[in-house]
């Protein structure tokens, strides 16, 4: 018996709505790489597609678990150029340097270096390299070769932000599995 055309607008929409699903966590991911708001796209496609599916997937619990989950993800790399400049001999001014460069070299660097993602990520280490390194050179008078030190523990921790982040993205997306 051949389906009726109602059922395969059904199915069009169907797989049209999940495919699009599966290219909004996608994108998620690789924002999460260069330090924009990746987990907020997962979540945000993961709500949508509960209401559309008439609040039969997902959840509150899992809604609220990932909104967590995605609080985390945001403290955790922008904590992470702070601690690693901290790690490698830094102080207070120089966490904060890092993170200021984080963002300055991200906004800088995106046009200058115009392939996509890559001139985001690359400003962001380089951002945070440079301003705290300057801040242990200029403010805090130490010696070139410690105050690149520090620089260089604030684009490593820059780098461990990322992954980390994106680790708590995958981890929102086992939340949604186990929750679908």
């Amino acid at each position: 018996m051949a389906a009726s055309l109602s059922e395969l607008g059904y199915t069009a929409l169907t797989i049209t709505g999940w495919s699009l699903f599966g290219l909004a966590v996608l994108v998620g991911l690789l924002l999460d790489l260069v330090g924009l708001f990746g987990n907020w796209i997962i979540l945000a496609a993961v709500v949508i597609a509960w209401v559309a599916t008439g609040f039969t997937h997902f959840g509150w619990v899992g809604l609220l678990i990932m909104t967590a989950l995605a609080v985390l993800g945001e403290v955790l790399e922008t904590a992470a150029a702070g601690y690693g400049a901290a790690k490698f001999g830094g102080g207070r001014g120089s966490i904060i340097a890092a993170l200021a460069g984080c963002l300055g070299g991200a906004v800088l660097f995106t046009p200058i270096i115009p392939v996509p993602i890559v001139g985001t990520l690359i400003g962001a280490c380089l951002g945070a390299f440079i301003a705290a390194a300057l801040y242990e050179y200029i403010q805090m008078e130490k010696q070139m070769h410690h105050a690149l030190w520090t620089g260089l523990g604030a684009a490593l921790g820059k780098v461990a932000g990322l992954f980390a982040k994106l680790l708590v993205g995958f981890g929102m997306l086992t939340v949604a599995a186990l929750t679908f």
